[in-house]
């Protein structure tokens, strides 16, 4: 292989990664034609995308620790109804000092069954009556009417709220 003898020394050879005109003919790293301080730009750049790929994570665990809804500690009552497929509906009053919902329904015998998911317990059963999966059913919950983005584990509880859960019926 032959390089060619115009190659200005502010190129840099790869293989060296130094300024200066190579002088091997048969250098199997041919000069690539790339200004004097590109891979310094490089990284430098690198560098760059790195801090502000750990800073976008920082600011949002922050916003997430500081967004979370707070619980409450201490003795609270709260009240679950909840509404069969059928119509019926059957309400209990939880009294109880968990911080979360779960482990208020828990404390009731029987309320709540279900699987374990990454995102806390997939509820199957309350008060007795399972969804049926193959009929694309599944339990909901509410809170004063308006839908819950938690679950049920995330989802922290204050004295005197008032909870609904709903066998629904279709994805």
């Amino acid at each position: 292989m032959k390089l060619s003898q115009d190659i200005p020394p502010a190129f840099t050879c790869r293989k060296l990664r130094a300024t200066a005109k190579c002088k091997n003919t048969q250098c199997p790293f041919l000069c690539t034609g790339v200004q004097k301080g590109d891979f310094v730009l490089k990284k430098k750049s690198t560098i760059i995308a790195v801090i502000v790929l750990v800073a976008i994570i920082v600011i949002a665990a922050v916003c997430w620790l500081l967004l979370k809804p707070g619980t409450v500690e201490g003795d609270k009552t709260i009240t679950v109804e909840v509404n069969h497929l059928n119509g019926e509906k059957k309400t209990f009053t939880i009294n109880t000092d968990a911080e979360y919902l779960r482990g208020a329904l828990e404390e009731e015998e029987g309320l709540v069954e279900g699987d374990e998911s990454e995102y806390g317990l997939y509820i199957l059963t309350m008060d007795g009556e399972t969804a049926d999966e193959n009929k694309q059913e599944w339990w909901g919950y509410t809170k004063s009417g308006e839908y819950v983005e938690y679950s049920i584990d995330q989802c922290p509880i204050a004295d005197g709220e008032h909870y609904e859960f709903t066998l629904n019926v279709g994805w």
